[in-house]
């Protein structure tokens, strides 16, 4: 067994989980797929490709798929956890660079927002939209990360095992921004690694208005605790 997994959650697919799986496979690490019943068959193209798939039935959303994959990681001993999107958007060559600072710190963020951090094929508004949730969270939340937002991750089993990840709610890419949280309250080091984040060339975003409310109730939520104390 290797010391890192990488965690991917996936749901329709099928168009770039192949080309990914085969640039992971030159990786001395292992790879988890959480699927929520793809119907397009991309369960069947990771095991095709000799990766494990832990197949759920249906969409049960992003946090949940990385609550159930953490724990497997964490249950049978990994010493690094990573998270990865299975769309092409994160590149396995920063992975490798931001494998150099494992030990470094216990969470490594891949940034697209600190220096030498990039977006590819990204609309303006987009861009812009992704800013104001990372300035929002840090407002309310005095995070000091700069993607808070961000799902390319390393954490160290040492942190995923204080922060009680199955208590952790949020289901959308507000799951990032609790964990950047949980970390910190749990006496995390947080370190940002600059990368390149590529749009998507095929397949279809998961992004919606619900995933975006869900991430500015529960920011607005969080802050109004941290102002009465609780």
């Amino acid at each position: 067994m290797n010391k890192s997994i990488v965690v991917i959650p996936t749901y329709n697919e099928v168009e770039s989980i192949g080309s990914l799986l085969d640039e992971l496979a030159t990786l001395d690490l292992d790879v988890l797929v959480i699927d929520d019943g793809s119907p397009d068959g991309t369960a069947q193209i990771c095991k095709a490709h000799g990766v494990e798939v832990i197949e759920r039935s249906g969409k049960q959303g992003l946090g949940s798929a990385y609550r159930a994959g953490f724990q497997i990681a964490l249950d049978r001993g990994y010493e690094n956890i990573i998270e990865m999107d299975a769309d092409g958007s994160h590149q396995v060559s920063d992975l490798v660079a931001m494998m150099q600072w494992i030990g470094s710190a216990d969470l490594l963020i891949g940034s697209r927002w600190v220096a030498d951090g990039k977006i590819a094929n990204w609309s303006k508004f987009r861009e812009l939209l992704s800013k104001a949730a990372n300035k929002y969270a840090n407002v309310v939340l005095s995070l000091g990360v700069a993607d808070t937002t961000a799902g390319f991750r390393i954490y160290s089993a040492s942190l995923l095992k204080k922060m009680d990840i199955q208590t952790i709610a949020s289901e959308g890419y507000c799951f990032q921004i609790e964990t950047t949280l949980r970390a910190l309250a749990r006496g995390g080091s947080i370190a940002e690694v600059p990368i390149t984040f590529i749009e998507r060339e095929h397949g279809v975003s998961k992004m919606s208005f619900a995933i975006a409310l869900e991430a500015v109730l529960r920011i607005t939520a969080w802050g109004l605790l941290r102002i009465v104390g609780r």
